[in-house]
């Protein structure tokens, strides 16, 4: 069965893609560890000495094998598996010159410089798909290439505020805590990593019709109002602007937290027959033969009749019995876990969501999994989140051709 199942694989889909990531910090490193995952050859490069910024956004650092910490930041591993490190002076005419070599090379680059930043080196997109027609050169800025705020500095947390994020998410007001919060994690720049990616691939798709490569200008600020969904659609088709409800739904009840004999539980119902369900189970089955409570354009109107009633119920058990009962009835609900417990779930270690990988300063590294699952060309965990100029010899050698002697070279004039 397993020979079978080797004989089918195939070669990863991005085999064979060179990828130049001029990027740092997080949304356009994580595009480019998603290209790495699919197969592509990711070349991060970075400023000798220093690197990516993230490289120094600690604690916590990697510890190695006797427990000491090492130089290694856990926030750059996060977005950095499967590349090589390449370390080039930008500032310098000659490591300009080796960028421009490389691009040439390249099938895609990433950058996340201010708009223009690039161009005073002659690695604007404009001159490099001139030197590399078939180049997809992808722009990751706060605000985009044009516009009043084009020239701005932009971030997540920044832009959760500018692109209403924060206007919905946290305590409702009149609540105690009432305000506007971030989310818990630097979404915007995930997001707007996977669009990088989505738009990478489309260039690279109509690249096979046409020829040639294009530029992709990606803005976190777009990304952040495009990933608005059903709240965006609420204001536009309704007309009325979303407010902050905590953990409840503007559009479906119950589908929030609720209080258990012992913590918390989510219910996500999302019909009628299921609320029909956790009525009965919930010993109040005439919840669901109530007028009021009947339909989920009902529960919506009369939410604020409803939901008290819920969570004076859902006190008497413990969250393991509720979830116990419901599942066993197709009622939607689950915990509100931790994230050690969230590695500790049964189904998230089934799914190997965790993955380790060997690591030349803390002899391993425990990483996230990639969430992709192909069938015949899976995800590759090939390289671990490379030390600081650990592939400068190599990529030199493979892109460019260039002898140790040449390299050495450019080190003792301070270019790589």
């Amino acid at each position: 069965m397993v020979k079978d199942l080797a004989a089918t694989l195939r070669a990863a889909p991005l085999a064979g893609l060179r990828v130049l990531d001029l990027s740092r910090v997080l949304a356009g490193p994580w595009a480019g560890q998603l290209l790495a995952d699919l197969g592509a050859d990711v070349v991060k490069v970075e400023q000798p000495g220093r690197g990516d910024d993230t490289r120094a956004w600690g604690p916590p650092y990697l510890k190695d094998e006797d427990g000491r910490d090492t130089v290694e930041a856990a926030y750059f591993q996060c977005a950095n598996r499967n590349k090589r490190s390449l370390c080039i002076d930008l500032a310098t005419p000659e490591g300009q010159q080796l960028v421009r070599r490389l691009a040439a090379q390249a099938d895609v680059l990433l950058e996340n410089f201010k708009v223009g930043g690039l161009k005073q080196y002659g690695l604007d997109s404009a001159s490099l798909l001139e030197l590399n027609p078939r180049l997809v050169y992808c722009s990751i800025t706060g605000f985009g290439q044009h516009g009043p705020y084009a020239a701005r500095a932009g971030y997540d947390f920044l832009i959760q505020g500018m692109g209403g994020l924060m206007s919905i998410t946290g305590v409702p007001e009149g609540e105690p805590g009432a305000g506007p919060q971030k989310v818990g994690v630097a979404q915007t720049d995930i997001m707007t990593g996977l669009y990088a990616t989505i738009a990478v691939q489309a260039a690279l798709a109509e690249r096979e019709r046409s020829g040639l490569g294009q530029h992709i200008d990606l803005a976190l600020l777009d990304v952040q109002v495009a990933a608005l969904g059903n709240q965006a659609a609420n204001y536009l088709c309704g007309g009325v602007v979303p407010q902050r409800m905590g953990n409840a739904h503007p559009n479906i009840v119950p589908y929030q937290a609720f209080p258990t004999a012992d913590g918390d539980m989510i219910l996500a119902i999302g019909n009628d027959g299921q609320f029909a369900r956790f009525c009965a189970i919930a010993g109040h089955p005439e919840w669901a033969e109530d007028s009021r409570f009947v339909t989920n354009p009902q529960r919506v109107a009369h939410r604020a009749i409803l939901i008290p009633l819920m969570r004076q119920a859902t006190v008497m058990r413990t969250t393991d019995e509720w979830i116990t009962a419901f599942e066993l009835a197709a009622v939607p609900c689950g915990p509100v876990n931790r994230i050690d417990q969230v590695f500790a779930d049964p189904q998230v270690v089934a799914r190997g969501l965790k993955v380790e990988m060997a690591h030349p300063t803390a002899g391993k590294v425990a990483l996230v999994a990639n969430p992709v699952r192909l069938s015949a060309s899976p995800v590759q965990y090939r390289l671990p989140p490379p030390l600081l100029g650990q592939h400068t010899d190599e990529v030199l050698g493979e892109w460019l051709g260039l002898e140790p002697q040449d390299v050495m070279g450019l080190r003792e004039r301070k270019v790589v």
